[in-house]
């Protein structure tokens, strides 16, 4: 569930159309926190120092950006942070969730959209080469009747967008509320183990004997099925259900690390730093200004 408290974007999108493009030139971010259950591309040029929020993800962007939302429950944002232009180019264009039929995304030549879709539901973002590649291509759209051919177009960037290598998924699993539901019955118990006893002493042993495998198989079976080690896999657990109850709860730092799984206070905060960039008091405090209604 998302809190009450951020704001639910109602868009311009009807349900007799693919999509919507919104193209405007600004010298500010303006938009609060905010959901919508419509999938978002967003290209921003020349913002570079601005502040990219995606559920619990903040990264200071670069001049050229290119961002999927997918999810209705992700809360994302775009705030000022350092940015000084005056001049910030901004191509949003927002499609329904149903554009494309279950059907049609599970043939060969959608897969991979099908995949960057559902990487999508956790924010992803894109590589610069990529970004130079359909920036002019976002600008000529964004400049059209939104007809059949654009609606063409448009499916041709995004299948671009789905070979680029070197995308990055945003949004840890727990804070996106996502149920890992492509992995197979082994990866999903050994999931389920884990948010069942993250609070505990787990070790990489007692999760493998889960799962009857030794642990030298059960280590290459989580890196090949999830792309990290157990530890990496456990940390990121951790820290999503932390972040999670950083923002929607009043308990201090100290009573959430412990909830969480964290026996050590300083090595909480250490790992959060690391990976948040911020500690686990300036994300609650930079997270809580950001939720702003208008």
């Amino acid at each position: 569930m998302v809190p009450s408290n951020v704001f639910r974007e109602v868009t311009p999108l009807s349900s007799e159309d693919c999509f919507v493009i919104i193209k405007r030139t600004k010298s500010e971010f303006t938009y609060p926190v905010h959901v919508h259950p419509e999938y978002e591309l967003n290209f921003i040029e020349n913002a570079k120092g601005a502040q990219r929020v995606v559920g619990d993800s903040m990264e200071v962007i670069d001049d050229l950006e290119l961002c999927l939302i997918g999810n209705e429950h992700l809360e994302h944002a775009w705030m000022n942070h350092s940015c000084a232009s005056c001049e910030i180019h901004e191509i949003t264009i927002q499609f329904h969730n149903n554009n494309f039929l279950d059907s049609l995304l599970s043939k060969r030549q959608f897969r991979p959209i099908a995949i960057m879709l559902e990487n999508a539901k956790k924010g992803l973002v894109f590589s610069r080469p990529v970004i130079e590649s359909v920036r002019n291509r976002l600008y000529n759209l964004s400049s059209k009747e939104n007809g059949f051919f654009s609606v063409m177009e448009l499916i041709n960037i995004l299948y671009e967008l789905s070979t680029d290598k070197h995308s990055r998924i945003l949004c840890s699993s727990t804070f996106a509320n996502q149920d890992e539901s492509s992995e197979s019955r082994r990866i999903q118990k050994v999931i389920n183990y884990l948010h069942e006893n993250y609070q505990n002493d787990i070790h990489l042993s007692d999760v493998a004997a889960h799962v009857n495998m030794s642990e030298v198989s059960f280590s290459r079976f989580m890196k090949k099925r999830t792309g990290k080690n157990y530890i990496e896999y456990l940390n990121d657990l951790r820290l999503g259900i932390a972040s999670r109850q950083l923002l929607d709860t009043s308990r201090t730092v100290a009573e959430i690390s412990y909830e969480c799984g964290f026996t050590n206070l300083s090595n909480f905060n250490r790992i959060f730093k690391k990976r948040k960039g911020v500690t686990p008091t300036e994300f609650r405090d930079n997270y809580s200004r950001m939720r702003i209604l208008i």
